[in-house]
């Protein structure tokens, strides 16, 4: 069996990809190990970790990874929305281009700076949650809420092409639109039940960039 290692941004990230994809993966010959990104390493206790606060951590987080001879792959899973201005192409996106564009730009960026034929660089566009727009249906059943939410939820996904252009404004990014219908959502929580509940397939057709990823990790 084939094993990829994952650096996640946070618990959601690991949820996710334990109680998601790894049975998806696991039934092609594939084992998924996620790690959550240390943001303070600390000499006696545990250290802090999620969120991605800079890019030298993730490079030398990387790097740490790349030392595991026994991997057929390392990808990341980080939410391209917040990401900070020391990340490789950061300032290289025009604006008057699509979002697709823009994280390619970042993506191949980052692969430069790693350099490593084994890593494969992934950033979500623009969020963790806005792959749980994919299925307004799957979101709206796991709260108990008037019928009018779900419309409202399929109002925002049908405003857009894809789940994944949900934009990067903060006020309207996909975390906080959930948040606004829905006060009690908790990501770790929520998010990998309500991922699990659409399933990869329906994600996979929904998200094309989320889609790319899952295509070269199985061809690893």
């Amino acid at each position: 069996m084939k094993k990829v290692l994952i650096l996640v941004e946070g618990q959601t990230e690991e949820r996710f990809v334990k109680t998601v994809l790894y049975k998806y993966f696991a039934s092609n010959e594939i084992q998924l190990v996620p790690t959550i990104l240390s943001t303070k390493e600390v000499k006696d206790g545990p250290n802090f970790k999620g969120g991605v606060v800079s890019y030298g951590k993730v490079k030398k987080h990387i790097a740490n990874l790349l030392k595991d001879t026994s991997c057929s792959m390392i990808t990341t899973m980080f939410d391209y929305y917040g990401l900070p201005g020391d990340f490789p192409g950061y300032h290289d996106k025009p604006n008057n281009v699509t979002c697709y564009k823009k994280v390619d730009i970042m993506e191949a960026a980052f692969a430069k700076d790693i350099n490593n034929i084994k890593f494969l660089p992934y950033l979500q566009l623009h969020e963790f949650e806005a792959l749980l727009f994919s299925s307004p249906n799957k979101i709206n059943d796991t709260f108990p809420s008037p019928r009018d939410n779900l419309a409202v939820l399929e109002g925002i996904k049908n405003s857009f092409t894809s789940p994944e252009e949900i934009n990067e404004v903060p006020e309207t990014c996909p975390s906080r639109r959930l948040l606004k219908i829905y006060p009690r959502y908790v990501k770790p929580v929520y998010g990998p039940m309500i991922s699990s509940g659409i399933g990869i397939d329906t994600i996979r057709k929904e998200c094309p960039h989320f889609n790319q990823w899952i295509e070269k990790m199985l061809n690893c």
